[in-house]
């Protein structure tokens, strides 16, 4: 008799350990989904907690490009680059601003009366002929022969300041995905950790309400396994909550959805 009851319970420990206690839904491609235990409703996160992120999302130089291309500060920049790109092309033909061009027609008597007295009374000095004028006007001044190379050279150094900031963003974007990224690797560790303690507490208390129901277990025995599954569950969620966060900051970091940073 002792040793079918002992068949029995391990039977059930057995049947218990294979059970499914995380508190999570497992779809039938052994995907993990954290939507619904989150409150997400609709935005379910489908992660296998078993595999590595490493290993499931892209490698990690790729999410990076990915960071820098979605990044709003690096297309703010790009857009100021190519501003002070154009303020350079602009400051080289400033100078043509000083040159101008005319034309007109002259029409009725052009000529120009002089009050000398060395000439014959009603002579007419630099008749001018009627009919079409063009010409160039052209005006340069100081500041054009001794300024304007100094405004060309700090048109391009602005343009190569932005540019380095736009690597100086760069490497922000770099540290920032690396610190959320470890962070996401150590969460999903530590989650694994507590989800395997909370099945091993489930699995407990299962026994010992079995044992209870057999007469072989006491009221403090049940109230000692409850409390510890208690414990466990409370920290596995506290857990799970940090491996979300730690998800969605690094989702929001690459700005793009985690479903199409994932490696297939």
């Amino acid at each position: 008799m002792f040793s079918v009851l002992r068949i029995n319970l391990l039977v059930l420990v057995i049947f218990l350990s294979t059970a499914v206690g995380f508190g999570q839904t497992r779809s039938a491609r052994g995907l993990v989904s954290f939507g619904q235990s989150s409150g997400s409703g609709n935005d379910s996160l489908f992660l296998d907690i078993d595999k590595d992120i490493a290993v499931q999302l892209m490698p990690f130089d790729e999410l990076v490009k990915i960071a820098v291309a979605s990044s709003p500060l690096m297309k703010y920049q790009n857009e100021l680059v190519n501003s002070l790109d154009a303020v350079k092309t602009l400051s080289k033909f400033q100078v043509l601003q000083n040159v101008s061009g005319y034309a007109n027609y002259s029409g009725g008597n052009q000529s120009l009366i002089s009050s000398s007295a060395t000439l014959p009374q009603g002579d007419f000095l630099g008749q001018i002929a009627n009919g079409y004028r063009v010409g160039v006007d052209v005006r340069v001044t100081l500041y054009d022969i001794f300024g304007r190379k100094y405004q060309v050279r700090q048109a391009q150094s602005n343009l190569k300041a932005a540019a380095v900031q736009k690597d100086i963003i760069e490497l922000q974007i770099r540290r920032e995905m690396i610190t959320i990224y470890q962070d996401m690797i150590t969460a999903q560790q530590m989650l694994k950790i507590r989800l395997l303690d909370e099945q091993s507490s489930l699995t407990a208390l299962r026994v010992a309400e079995a044992e209870q129901q057999k007469g072989t277990a006491t009221a403090e025995i049940i109230a000692n396994a409850t409390t510890r599954y208690v414990q466990t569950k409370s920290i596995s969620e506290q857990v799970k909550g940090d491996f979300l966060k730690s998800v969605h900051q690094f989702e929001a970091l690459v700005g793009v959805p985690i479903q199409r940073l994932k490696r297939y």
